[in-house]
Formats: structure tokens, C-alpha cells, sequence
């Protein structure tokens, strides 16, 4: 309920807190430049090369640095100063951009040349939009977050509705370089408002992350989170066909339609200026309707649009079919970013939109190769008809993979009384692997459905860090259950405590519920054996304590290399 609450409100809201409205402004600001960047990049392609294959990887070589960089600057976003990869990102940006407008102005640029720097200027791109789409939703009250999302798609489309219009303009009348070259100066103006922006950093008690296995927790969410896995398939699923459009218009404009840059301009502004209009209703649509319900609506127009497209040339039609592509789109890609962000914990919130990034992107890149080298051998109607069949086959994973975003709004909140449970000696090696093992008594009569409600524990454990699990029973006493799980590290193991939300400790509290011995369930930690283990306990049992252990009822065994508690709330 609380999720449909704060989709009443306006989409406009979160622009009343000072720092969303500073950030927001350098994000539509910078999307501006990219916008005109690209448009004007692919048109200039139009001009250097005639080959629809060299034209359709322009939007590869937008897209594929998202597919390559989108889990690695999603991975840096979750473990360092998100602050200063936006302004890295920037400066990548505003130096290619800087070198394709000298290069176009001095009558150097080449086809390969113009795609390398395009290539180069979206990796800069790549690095930081992870950043973005994290981070503006999180400087608005939680029940802000759908309009603070929204909204970044509404500063997103209005950059794509007013940039490929002015980069039309400033291409007809000047020329490509010169759009290049004002695209670093609206790039230098974001590097300056990340400058001054002060980003606070969640603190944590244990040490921070490494990069590899920051990255390989995420594949490992992934791999035991089905909500955020549906959300990708369906993601991937609708891009590698919706590509086509993006891919295709240029060739559409010029061809079909004899159009200038100008003209091109003002239908890619089309499309962005739809998606404006999409972005804005979604809140209320969003109350009104299941977000399976939006996606499979605005899928169905999206492909309908296509259609038209590519057997209707028009060109005043043409414009209003656009803006109408434009409004699907969004209402497709807002949905799926709103139901990334909500299935997902903080944690590795920007780690899942790098995954989520990188197959969407990875299907428009891909799409774009794909229907580029159809529209070369057969035609780019023929092309356009064949990605609109693929888009209503596509609906077929709507069927078995559904969303029910507005059903999952806890994943934000922590489970408090589990963070940092133990603390160890100081000084000790922390690097061994940590085997948990719980054990429970229960009614043989329930076992069966103690079993099936570990299964949903389990995935908790392995989604949040585990790389083993099992649960077994005493042959000897059928009532005696233990449960085991292992961890990489003890610091691993306590991230595993940081990362329950309240969700998880829900399933943890119906496993619980099965237990019927005199008691909680009790605990015990094991840390693996090793010579300077060994040394390191001899120590300890002569007395060179530096440390102490606290947290839930936590027991020190003196001259033991395990630790045991008895689990509570």
C-alpha cells in the first residue's frame, strides 16, 4: 500500500529537496550533451559512409560500452566514492568529445575514427550512469522513490526531445564538429556541479569490499534472486527487438523519407519529446495499473508503432508515430528501472542496475548488429516488420515471468538487531572459510514443511554470501535438525548479517516457527583450521586478549577456534 501512496503524488515533488534539484538539473544537463552527441554522430556516419551495417554500429558502439562496463562501474558504485567516478566518467566524456569536435572541424574525421571516439565517449557514459540511476532516488524520502525514478526518466527524454533537435539545428547551420564542441562545454558544466556537490558515505563497521568479490556478490545475487532475474530476461527480451526503431530511424529519415539532419533531428526529438509525456503519466498509470499490465500494453503499441513505420512514409505521420513509439518506450524501461530498484536491497542496489544495464544494453547493441545487417540483405521495412513479430513473440515471457513490483517495497529496509553480531580478537586472520551450523528440534509430523521453508532460507543464505548450504538430520533422533552454511571469510559472514532486510528475517522467523525445543535454536561457529590458527589459539590462551566479543548473547570458548550463540531476536 505504501508503494501505491507515493505514486499519487507528483512527479514533480522530489524537485522541492535542494540537493535532488542540483543533481537532477546536471543529469538532464549532461543527457543533453549526450544526446546531441549521438544524434549528431550517427547523422555525420550518414555523410561518411553509405553502408547500413557501419550505420546500425554507431548505436552499437553507444550501447556496447553499457553491456561491457555495466556490472564493473556498477561493482566500483557499491564500494567506493560514487562522487568521484561521476566526475572521472565526465572527464572521459569531455575529452571525446573535445577530439571528435577538433577532428570534424579540421576535416579529419573517418568512419572507424568517428566510432572509436563514440565508443570512448560511452564508456565514460557507462561508468557513470549506474552512479546516476542509484543515487537520485535515494536523496528523497523512501516514499518519494517512484517520482524521484520517474523523474530521472523525465530529465533523461527531455535531454532526448530538445538535444537532437538543437544538435539538428547547430549541424545544419555550423556543422557536426561544432555540436561536438558545444557538448564538452555542457559537460564541463556538469563536471563543475559534481564539484560541488558533497556526497555522504554510508559508513560501515566492517572493511570495505574488494572489487572482484564485490562483482562475484553480485553474480551471486543474481543467481539466487528470481525477481531481479525476471525483471533482466524481460528487459533483454524487449530491447534486442525494440532496437531495431533506434537503430533504424536514421536510415529511415534519409532514405525513405529524404530527409536532412534537421529533419532527423526533429524526429529523434519526436520520440524523446513522447517519452517526456510517457515518463510524466507513468506515476499515475503506475497507481492505476500492474507494471505486467504496463509492459505489456505499451510492448503491443511499441510494436504497432513499428509497424506503421516501416509501411507508412508520411512524414507528418511519421512525426506522430514517433512520439507515440516514444511513449511506449519509456513506459517500458521506467517500469523495469522501478522494478530493478525495488526488488533489490540497498547493498547492491548499484550492482543490480549494472546488471540490469548490461542486458539492456547488451540486447540493444546486439539488436542493433542484427537488424543492421537484415535491413543491408533484405531491406529496413522488412527489418522494422521482423523486430515488431519479435516484440508480440517477446510477450510470451510475460506469461511465466511476472514482475509484482508494488508487492515487494521492504527490500529497502535492514534488519537491524543482525548487524555485527560477533566481533573477534584483533590482529587474527580473518580469511578462513566459516562454517555455521544451527541446530533445531522438530515435530517429525512437520518435517516436510520445515524442509520446504529452509529451501526458501537457503536462497537468503547463498543470495547474501554463502557458497555452501545444507540441512540434515540425526538418524539416531528424528527430531534433531541441522542446518549448515558456509561463508568465504569471517568478514563475509558478518556482511551476511548487514545484508538481512526485513523480508528475509521474515522466512527466517517462519523456519524458526517449526523449532519446538526448550529454547531458540542454537548456533555455532567454526572457523577453518590452519597452522597459524594454531599458533595464533596458543596465544590467545595465554592471554593476549585484544579484543572481546559482543553482539547476540555472544560466547567466547577459551582455547576453541569456534564461536557459538544462541540465535535470538
Amino acid at each position: 500500500m505504501e508503494y501505491k501512496q507515493a505514486v499519487q503524488s507528483s512527479v514533480w515533488s522530489p524537485l522541492l529537496v535542494p540537493v535532488f534539484r542540483a543533481l537532477w538539473l546536471a543529469w538532464v544537463v549532461a543527457n543533453l550533451g549526450v544526446w546531441m552527441q549521438n544524434v549528431s554522430g550517427v547523422w555525420l556516419m550518414t555523410t561518411l559512409a553509405s553502408s547500413p551495417v557501419l550505420i546500425a554500429l554507431m548505436q552499437t558502439a553507444i550501447s556496447f560500452p553499457i553491456f561491457l562496463l555495466g556490472l564493473p562501474s556498477g561493482t566500483l558504485a557499491d564500494i567506493v566514492n560514487r562522487r568521484t567516478l561521476l566526475i572521472v566518467g565526465l572527464s572521459i566524456m569531455l575529452l571525446a568529445a573535445s577530439i571528435l569536435g577538433t577532428l570534424t572541424l579540421l576535416g579529419g574525421a573517418t568512419p572507424w575514427l568517428l566510432l572509436l571516439l563514440t565508443f570512448v565517449l560511452n564508456l565514460g557514459i557507462a561508468l557513470n550512469l549506474p552512479i546516476w540511476l542509484a543515487v537520485l532516488p535515494r536523496l528523497v524520502p523512501p516514499k518519494e522513490l517512484a517520482n524521484a525514478i520517474s523523474l530521472g526518466g523525465v530529465g533523461i527524454n527531455l535531454a532526448q526531445a530538445v538535444g537532437p533537435v538543437l544538435g539538428g539545428v547547430i549541424v545544419a547551420v555550423i556543422g557536426p564538429g561544432a555540436v561536438f564542441l558545444f557538448n564538452a562545454v555542457l559537460f564541463l558544466l556538469t563536471w563543475y556541479i559534481l564539484i560541488r556537490w558533497q556526497n555522504p558515505q554510508q559508513r560501515s563497521a566492517l572493511p570495505g569490499e574488494r572489487f572482484i568479490g564485490a562483482m562475484s556478490a553480485a553474480l551471486r545475487y543474481l543467481g539466487h534472486a528470481p525477481p531481479l532475474q525476471r525483471v533482466l530476461l524481460r528487459s533483454t527480451v524487449f530491447m534486442s527487438c525494440a532496437s531495431a526503431l533506434l537503430a533504424l530511424l536514421p536510415l529511415v529519415a534519409k532514405h525513405d523519407l529524404n530527409m536532412g539532419g534537421l529533419g532527423y533531428g526533429i524526429l529523434q526529438g519526436c520520440l524523446g519529446l513522447g517519452a517526456v509525456i510517457g515518463a510524466m503519466a507513468m506515476p499515475r498509470l503506475q497507481y492505476r495499473f500492474s507494471i505486467d499490465v504496463l509492459i505489456v500494453s505499451a510492448t503491443v503499441v511499441y510494436a504497432i508503432m513499428v509497424v506503421a513505420v516501416a509501411t507508412l512514409h508520411l512524414v507528418l505521420l511519421l512525426f506522430v508515430l514517433v512520439l507515440i513509439a516514444g511513449m511506449a518506450w519509456i513506459t517500458c524501461l521506467s517500469s523495469t528501472n522501478i522494478a530493478t530498484q525495488q526488488a533489490v536491497p540497498r547493498w547492491v542496489q548499484a550492482r543490480a542496475l549494472g546488471l540490469y544495464l548490461l542486458f539492456l544494453q547488451g540486447g540493444t547493441a546486439l539488436g542493433s548488429v542484427m537488424w543492421g545487417w537484415v535491413a543491408a540483405r533484405f531491406g529496413i521495412s522488412f527489418a522494422l516488420l521482423c523486430s515488431a513479430l519479435g516484440l508480440v513473440i517477446g510477450l510470451l515471457t510475460a506469461l511465466r515471468w511476472r514482475l509484482h513490483v508494488s508487492q515487494r517495497p521492504d527490500t529497502t529496509q535492514r534488519w537491524a538487531p543482525w548487524v555485527e553480531p560477533h566481533r573477534l580478537m584483533e590482529g587474527r586472520s580473518l580469511d578462513g572459510l566459516v562454517l555455521v551450523m544451527v541446530e533445531y528440534q522438530i515435530d517429525p509430523q512437520q518435517a516436510l514443511s520445515f524442509l520446504k521453508a529452509m529451501q526458501d532460507l537457503h536462497r537468503i543464505r547463498l543470495r547474501d554470501g554463502s557458497i555452501r548450504v545444507g540441512i540434515y538430520v540425526d538418524p539416531l533422533d528424528a527430531r534433531r535438525y541441522v542446518e549448515t552454511f558456509v561463508t568465504g571469510s569471517w568478514n563475509e559472514h558478518l556482511r551476511q548479517h548487514e545484508r538481512m532486510m526485513i523480508a528475509d528475517h521474515m522466512i527466517e522467523e517462519r523456519v524458526r516457527a517449526f523449532h519446538v525445543g526448550a529454547g531458540p535454536p542454537r548456533g555455532t561457529h567454526l572457523i577453518y583450521a590452519t597452522e597459524s590458527w594454531v599458533k595464533e589459539a596458543e596465544q590467545f590462551k595465554e592471554g593476549h586478549w585484544v579484543g572481546g566479543i559482543s553482539g547476540i548473547n555472544g560466547v567466547a570458548e577459551e582455547g576453541h577456534e569456534h564461536l557459538s550463540h544462541d540465535i535470538q531476536s
